[in-house]
């Protein structure tokens, strides 16, 4: 089976910069060929081709893949170096502050975090929900993770960290407790009590991305229930945050929604809490210098009584680390 290949220095993407150089390495995914059978697919003289085929080798793109002999004449046959490229590169703020990237579950506390912490680091956020958080930490696309994802077992995170992390030591430190429900218009007009309300006819619902540990729960609790997902009028219909969800309620695009009860506070809308859940900050060990003043902070009695500030939060492990 031929791999998928990163595509992770700024020499790689200059040489595919070119056009001319992206359908030569196409060619050569599909299958080798010499610089006279690539001139001939492409119309072009066999120097043009070696010209491009070069640069393509200097950025280790394409390889040599044999040298058959006829008599006199060998010819060399080049191919891509994988069957697929995936262009991943993370292009950061040139700062004299240590700039972090953190890509998760959305979460308002680390939100607050970010700002109280601005004139000392840089916290840039990529929310794409727990389960995608920890790909892309494994995938080095970010220094550090946000999840609250539930095993059957009943444990929150080290399961998952185990199962991404096998390899490396992981740190998974506490940042919070928070209260999940359901986050409906000022004075619950449609009577939403229960997950099982959601099917009523009418009632819209705006759904939380594929991957996100508010999803991830949803969609068990449905199963639990026994409730298909095309009784639920939406449940295609996403949204990244629980800010975002809350704000579809409040501008009357939807009438119930499943997220923190902060956001719904923040909205002035109202909640129906559903359970509550543990958040975990997921880090490599080798990150802990730079993640330092961010780890430092949660000790903090600030960060504390910021956090006490924000509705259905809990402090009560707040900076403890947890066994893996």
């Amino acid at each position: 089976m031929k791999k998928i290949a990163p595509i992770q220095t700024f020499k790689q993407i200059k040489v595919l910069a070119d056009e001319r150089r992206i359908e030569i390495l196409r060619l050569l995914m599909a299958k080798p060929a010499t610089l006279s059978q690539l001139a001939l697919q492409l119309g072009r003289s066999p120097a043009w081709v070696r010209h491009h085929t070069e640069k393509l080798l200097e950025a280790e793109l394409i390889e040599l893949d044999r040298i058959t002999r006829t008599g006199k004449v060998s010819e060399k046959y080049y191919r891509a170096n994988a069957g697929a490229f995936m262009l991943q590169k993370l292009l950061l703020p040139k700062s004299e502050k240590p700039v972090i990237v953190f890509s998760g579950s959305h979460d308002l506390v680390l939100e607050n975090v970010a700002n109280v912490l601005d004139e000392h680091l840089t916290l840039l956020s990529m929310p794409v929900g727990s389960l995608n958080g920890l790909v892309n930490l494994r995938q080095g696309l970010c220094q550090i993770s946000g999840a609250h994802l539930l095993d059957e077992s009943g444990e929150y995170n080290t399961p998952f960290v185990r199962h991404f992390f096998p390899d490396k030591v992981m740190d998974v430190v506490t940042l919070a407790h928070r209260t999940q429900g359901l986050i409906v218009s000022p004075g619950n007009p449609l009577q939403v009590r229960s997950v099982a309300d959601l099917i009523r006819t009418g009632l819209r619902f705006i759904n939380r991305n594929p991957g996100s540990g508010t999803r991830i729960w949803f969609d068990s609790e449905l199963k639990k229930l026994g409730i298909p997902t095309n009784l639920i009028s939406g449940y295609e219909r996403i949204s990244n945050t629980h800010t975002a969800c809350a704000e579809s309620i409040l501008h009357d695009e939807a009438d119930a929604a499943i997220g923190l009860q902060a956001a719904a506070v923040q909205h002035g809308l109202d909640f129906i809490p559903l359970f509550e859940e543990r958040y975990d900050l997921i880090l490599p060990r080798s990150h802990e210098t730079i993640l330092a003043p961010l780890l430092d902070h949660i000790q903090t009695a600030g960060f504390r009584k910021n956090v006490a500030a924000l509705t259905g939060y809990s402090t009560r492990q707040s900076g403890e680390q947890i066994n893996i």
